[in-house]
């Protein structure tokens, strides 16, 4: 399984050049997750590193396969030196350990939560995760494994998280694209909601 992430990591480091930083967690019971930073003009990209080792298992399937079933890593991009965004690290590596802690299937529209803010002084808590394909290309596996699929993070305040849940990620998408909200401001209000 270390050949899928020597390949994840091939893939970020085509895409996104070299990582500039890296740091590593390990929770009690799970595998390692890396975060990696690139940094590119004024933005700062975060992706993880060691989600994509095993497949996301539906926590009610009664024997996890050890081949099939999704994989994603995910990524994260604010501007540069507006706020100290590199405490996200931690954050980051607990969203990318959610699979095999929690039991999750991280999937496009879903809200992940880290119950604190993403750095220090940061409106946001949660995030929404974006359909993939756009930044990092999906990484082909042999048969008969998934791709790993680059899912994009959106960082998100506790009222939009809420009007969310109530309205569905397409509405709350719909809504930040018509007020043009820069979504990669790490000190950005949240959108009128009203």
């Amino acid at each position: 399984m270390a050949q899928i992430l020597a390949l994840v990591e091939a893939r970020l480091r085509s895409a996104l050049g070299e990582p500039d930083a890296r740091a590593a967690v390990t929770f009690l019971g799970t595998d390692r997750i890396e975060v990696l930073r690139f940094s590119e003009g004024d933005l700062v990209r975060y992706a993880t590193l060691g989600m994509s080792e095993h497949p996301m298992t539906d926590p009610t399937a009664v024997v996890a396969d050890p081949l099939r079933g999704p994989r994603a890593e995910l990524v994260l991009t604010v501007r540069a030196g507006l706020a100290p965004t590199d405490k996200l690290l931690r954050p980051l590596a607990v969203l990318g350990a959610a699979p095999q802690v929690e039991g999750l299937v991280v999937a496009p529209g879903a809200s992940l939560d880290v119950g604190e803010p993403l750095w220090e002084g940061a409106p946001f808590t949660s995030v929404l995760v974006a359909e993939p394909g756009g930044l990092v290309e999906d990484l082909e596996l042999d048969e008969p494994m998934d791709p790993v699929h680059f899912l994009p993070l959106l960082p998100m305040t506790s009222n939009e998280a809420a009007w969310k849940r109530v309205h569905g990620a397409a509405a709350l998408q719909e809504r930040w694209l018509s007020h043009g909200t820069d979504l990669r401001d790490p000190l950005r209000s949240a959108v009128p909601l009203d």
